[in-house]
């Protein structure tokens, strides 16, 4: 059997990076699939992007990776400085998807949805929005589209699986940021690389615990903008969209 570990949304935190590349190698696994956002809202942007580069197979582009080249917003320019570059330009490069059959499941990967790495689809939304999450993506467009059985994806950072008229859609969670358990959450995809027949085939969640006050103190140092907002995150899990400070 096949293990491919498949992590998303680390935002420059690099306590969890850290933690979270020392569970999956104490694992044997040496695969592992990143799903967008490595930089954002976190202090540490060269060194998480730096480590996905070395340890990552496959990465594909999500929205803040995107928007640290186009926005002069104080919350990209701030990563955008510190990245440089050559950094910006691979994140802008990187591709929106990846595509791959396992066990006889075709599986797609990307940041948010097949429509765009800003179309954010949460657990709870209607059906025929999360069934979207199949559609044909738009460079398909008068091809035969590759039809995906399973998708992963990260973005909204909630971890979980839904199976509903025979597809699959799970969410891998946040390295990072994750706004459901204040753990570092990952998946790992256990069956046959490029088998057509159908064999047994699992996805396993993995939380990781790490440790939240040193990158407290990390974002403190550097002063990251928006930082109130970035802290009450990591230590609570209560996305800043939701209420407002005191």
């Amino acid at each position: 059997m096949d293990r491919i570990a498949v992590i998303s949304d680390i935002h420059g935190n690099w306590p969890a990076c850290e933690a979270v590349l020392e569970d999956i190698a104490s694992r044997g696994i040496s695969r592992v699939f990143c799903l967008g956002d490595l930089i954002g809202k976190g202090p540490s942007p060269c060194e998480v992007l730096d480590a996905i580069r070395q340890h990552c197979e496959v990465v594909v582009r999500g929205n803040w990776d995107e928007l640290v080249s186009i926005t002069d917003d104080l919350n990209f320019s701030w990563q955008a400085e510190r990245l440089g570059a050559e950094r910006v330009q691979y994140l802008a490069q990187l591709p929106f998807h990846y595509d791959f059959r396992m066990s006889g499941r075709r599986i797609r990967l990307v940041h948010a949805s097949p429509q765009s790495v800003y179309h954010r689809v949460q657990p709870w939304d209607e059906p025929a929005k999360r069934l979207a999450m199949f559609d044909p993506l738009a460079e398909e467009s008068g091809k035969v589209p590759f039809a995906p059985e399973v998708v992963g994806y990260g973005d909204v950072h909630n971890a979980f699986i839904q199976h509903f008229q025979g597809k699959t859609l799970f969410n891998v969670g946040s390295v990072g940021n994750p706004l459901d358990i204040t753990q570092a959450s990952y998946c790992i995809l256990e069956g046959q690389w490029g088998e057509e027949q159908l064999t047994p085939f699992s996805i396993q969640f993995v939380r990781v615990p790490y440790d939240i006050e040193l990158a407290v103190k990390q974002a403190e140092e550097a002063d990251v903008p928006s930082l109130a907002y970035y802290i009450r995150e990591l230590r609570t899990g209560i996305y800043r969209g939701i209420q407002d400070l005191d």
